[in-house]
């Protein structure tokens, strides 16, 4: 954490651990449950911790599957960045010593054949915005000129939660289209980033672009490269889970929770739990199951958890080929305008496992994936026949093994949705909300808001038995530019 400016949020006053004994469920064993059970376990509270898959981490897991030569290998739902602002979820990571290694640099490529990297930029805003624009040949001094700097400003002049009030009823298309940005400098630069969010520019809020943009590049000075973990995901989430073990956690993986009765009283198909109180920590599609199943709260929270969207299907395809791929290629390659292409990921090059299998058959193992995906099969083979063109070599390669992940199981942040998605505090008391999906009016984003609603809805069950919580960290929950922020109000 080099960013001086980023901003700690002190821990909730109150008594070390719970005065008394108390029991909660966490249902959902992703990176927001993880980290409510570690809040609250480290406090005394005895959880119980439901996942109804066979493994842990969530859409951060992983497991093993067996390839037709045999060997047994690591298989996930697509790769994830470890940015070195997501100070929330490194918090739950470090206490579990969790090893991360640096990627040094992912290149960025558009469909003219054009690549920006993020290595050797300047870390700190706004030398890092200008050092990229002057470096990269899709932002032209003449493209330049024609930007609108004064709706720009809004980039500049981020808040939270004040700039979705200003911009979340539009569009990041029509955001980017107002702006005048140059059509390829907004594949490069703000088209990557819309569609780490599942969805395409017209389907994202364009406040959430703008609170994203500041998040990893305006807002903060730990610059824009990310870490990645040394051990492969079937295996990452091992350490959290033994420590909350030994804290005194009841882990129960593939035990689907089917209701919560108020009181509580927390159903499994073979057993039933009496709690003090629960934390939901669960994907958009299962939270809108479990709660049409459970009797609790008022018809409007009801309603609102059962109109949350969920974004496209993405389509993961990881690829284990019999012939290594040239080894100038990068780990990871981002793509702007290539459709179904979102990006290209030489696994061998940073995950232990597919590193031994690499090194065992002589080949090397590659990940590829479309966010925003229509159809599953043609999906599948434009991202081949990308690969093809982008990484030449692989034409020749045979395919030892291919695995597929189609998944429609991420929240939606449409335009005019942000004061509607569901916040950690809910209309039953002792009962909270975690995930990627619900709102915590911080410039957090993807596995920092599960992480940080963790933190969130663990603290808020603790205040109510006066038993201190945890403190957050973030970025700066405004842009960090005095000066800029004042023009920016002038418009």
């Amino acid at each position: 954490m080099r960013d001086r400016k980023r901003v700690r949020f002190a821990a909730p006053a109150g008594a070390p651990r719970v005065p008394e004994p108390k029991r909660v469920a966490v249902v959902g064993g992703g990176i927001a449950g993880l980290t409510a059970a570690t809040a609250l376990a480290e406090r005394g509270v005895t959880v119980e911790l439901f996942e109804r898959e066979p493994y842990w981490g969530g859409r951060v897991g992983g497991w093993t599957t067996k390839l037709p030569d045999g060997s047994t290998v690591g298989m996930s739902r697509g790769f994830h960045a470890f940015f070195r602002q997501y100070y929330n979820l490194r918090a739950l990571l470090a206490r579990a010593d969790v090893e991360l290694r640096p990627v040094t640099d992912y290149p960025l490529l558009d469909e003219h054949g054009h690549t920006d990297t993020f290595r050797g930029l300047p870390r700190t805003p706004p030398w890092n915005a200008f050092g990229f624009a002057l470096r990269s040949s899709t932002f032209t001094l003449s493209g330049l000129r024609k930007v609108n700097m004064r709706a720009a400003l809004s980039l500049v002049d981020v808040r939270v939660p004040e700039s979705y009030e200003q911009l979340d009823t539009e569009n990041a298309a029509d955001f980017l289209a107002r702006i005048r940005f140059p059509e390829a400098a907004r594949h490069l630069a703000f088209d990557v980033f819309s569609r780490s969010f599942f969805a395409s520019p017209q389907r994202l809020s364009a406040a959430e672009l703008a609170v994203m943009f500041h998040l990893y590049f305006l807002g903060s000075a730990e610059g824009l490269l990310f870490d990645v973990p040394r051990e492969p995901f079937h295996t990452l989430w091992t350490p959290v889970t033994d420590r909350l073990a030994a804290l005194g956690a009841r882990l129960h993986p593939a035990t689907p929770v089917t209701a919560v009765e108020p009181g509580f009283a927390v159903h499994t198909a073979d057993a039933s739990y009496e709690v003090d109180g629960v934390v939901l920590a669960l994907e958009i599609p299962a939270l809108r199951e479990l709660v049409a199943a459970s009797p609790l709260g008022p018809p409007e929270w009801r309603d609102q958890i059962a109109a949350q969207e969920t974004a496209p299907p993405f389509l993961v395809r990881r690829l284990w080929l019999d012939r290594p791929v040239r080894a100038d290629r990068p780990p990871f390659l981002a793509t702007g305008g290539l459709p179904p292409l979102d990006n290209i990921s030489v696994l061998d090059r940073y995950d232990a496992d597919a590193a031994a299998w690499a090194a065992r058959s002589g080949g090397s193992v590659v990940e590829l994936h479309a966010y925003a995906a229509a159809d599953r099969e043609t999906t599948g083979k434009e991202l081949l026949a990308r690969l093809h063109a982008i990484y030449p070599e692989t034409q020749q390669a045979t395919i030892v093994g291919d695995r597929e992940e189609w998944r429609a199981d991420c929240p939606l942040f449409a335009p005019g949705t942000y004061f509607r998605r569901p916040a950690v505090a809910t209309p039953v008391p002792g009962l909270a909300l975690a995930g990627d999906g619900v709102r915590a009016d911080l410039p957090v984003a993807l596995m920092e808001r599960a992480a940080t609603t963790g933190w969130l809805a663990a603290n808020r069950l603790l205040a109510g038995w006066g038993t201190a919580g945890h403190p957050l960290t973030t970025v700066p929950v405004r842009g960090r530019f005095g000066p800029l922020r004042a023009l920016a109000r002038l418009r």
